[in-house]
């Protein structure tokens, strides 16, 4: 597959995909490869959704694009639509987590220096990720991702994931903000203690400081609850929205609730192609089809089962040291680097991938079923049992049938 004039910053597999179907994926010999991945968490409803075609279709023939110097009402009725299933209170949008991120920590040090403090500072963890550009990536915990790009943008201040001590010990009096992802997906899917986000929001509510969530991999659904630090019985002060909001069109947003609400005003912020018609009615169409079909519900009873029949497959299996997560974002911890599995993965005809270096991460769409939550766990079995004996043979096939 010759890409010759593409910058090669990413190791591609060597697969090109000519058409989607549901939570399937056809290669142009006719392979069809169960999509455990959704595009890194982005193809909520899967491939070729009825619902997000005739939107998507139908917007095309309307509109696409007029630019934010103009009211566009689908992005109205979006924002709308985001504020009454989040309990926020306004959007700002964009085209990707990356710039919701860059406007949560924008509107970080707004409220900083509306404090009176000079160098705002934003409190964020270890192994997390929130993006490529500079301040995202300055805010990510991962040295491997930042090295090259030194000097980092200053003003974050990094503590343990999960660890509410850590943060509640701090005396810095420039912090204004804290940064935090209800679960980390590319950390490991590594999900923080009960009481960690209860106490940090506590802690922003007596200090001052905002509470922001990333909630671009773990939004929409993603957990089984629309954002997942719902389930913590919280609500933030701002968070970053992306991937599966628009279903495969680029969308991102930065939402805003109490104090934070009135920071961004006209001429602070803004983006070109952030929230037109033809994201905004992607998005819209994927709210309403996860309302209309239960898919919240549906959610949580298929990451259930694929959790508790792995579970029992593996089990006392030493090289697997856990498997968490929550609803359709689940992580398989093994005892030893396993990023080989992705390719043996792929030659059984299941797309998956490996993140921090030893963790199997599952991101199906939302709309997968029983059949194929079977498919899924009889391959991903397979590849735990390899690594323990990786003489086995495979007896998986990708052939379409």
């Amino acid at each position: 597959m010759a890409i010759s004039h593409l910058i090669p910053t990413y190791k591609r597999q060597p697969i090109a995909f000519e058409r989607g179907e549901g939570a399937w994926l056809f290669d142009s010999d006719g392979n069809r490869y169960l999509d455990a991945l959704s595009g890194i968490a982005v193809n909520t409803l899967g491939h070729a959704h009825p619902a997000l075609v005739e939107a998507i279709t139908d917007q095309a023939k309307r509109l696409l694009h007029t630019s934010n110097l103009y009211e566009i009402d689908v992005q109205t009725r979006l924002a709308d639509r985001l504020c009454d299933i989040s309990g926020m209170d306004a959007v700002f949008f964009g085209n990707s987590g990356s710039e919701a991120n860059e406007a949560a920590i924008k509107l970080a040090r707004l409220h900083g220096h509306n404090r009176g403090i000079d160098t705002p500072v934003v409190v964020v963890m270890e192994g997390s990720f929130h993006g490529r550009t500079l301040a995202a990536l300055a805010a990510t915990g991962n040295a491997s991702a930042q090295k090259g790009f030194e000097p980092m943008p200053e003003g974050f201040l990094r503590v343990p994931y999960g660890d509410f001590d850590a943060i509640a010990e701090l005396t810095d009096d420039n912090i204004a903000a804290v940064l935090v992802e209800p679960i980390q997906g590319e950390g490991g899917v590594r999900v923080p203690p009960a009481d960690f986000l209860p106490g940090v929001r506590r802690l922003c509510d007596e200090r001052d400081w905002l509470m922001m969530v990333d909630e671009v991999q773990t939004g929409v659904g993603r957990s089984g609850h629309w954002f997942a630090h719902q389930a913590a019985g919280i609500k933030p002060d701002v968070m970053g929205l992306a991937k599966g909001l628009g279903g495969g069109v680029p969308i991102g947003a930065a939402l805003v609730a109490g104090k934070a609400t009135l920071l961004f005003g006209p001429g602070s912020h803004g983006s070109t192609f952030g929230g037109n018609p033809l994201a905004c009615r992607a998005a819209l169409a994927v709210l309403e089809t996860i309302e209309a079909d239960g898919l919240l519900a549906h959610v949580q009873a298929m990451g259930d089962s694929i959790r508790s029949q792995i579970e029992a497959r593996v089990d006392g299996l030493d090289h697997v040291k856990d498997i968490r997560g929550a609803g359709l974002m689940i992580g398989i911890e093994l005892a030893e680097p396993c990023a080989h599995l992705v390719d043996a993965a792929r030659e059984q005809g299941i797309l998956l991938n490996v993140t921090a270096g030893n963790v199997i991460r599952l991101l199906p769409p939302l709309i997968i079923g029983p059949a194929e939550v079977e498919r899924l766990v009889d391959g991903v079995c397979y590849l735990i049992e390899s690594v323990a004996a990786p003489t086995t043979n495979s007896t998986g096939s990708n052939k379409a049938s």
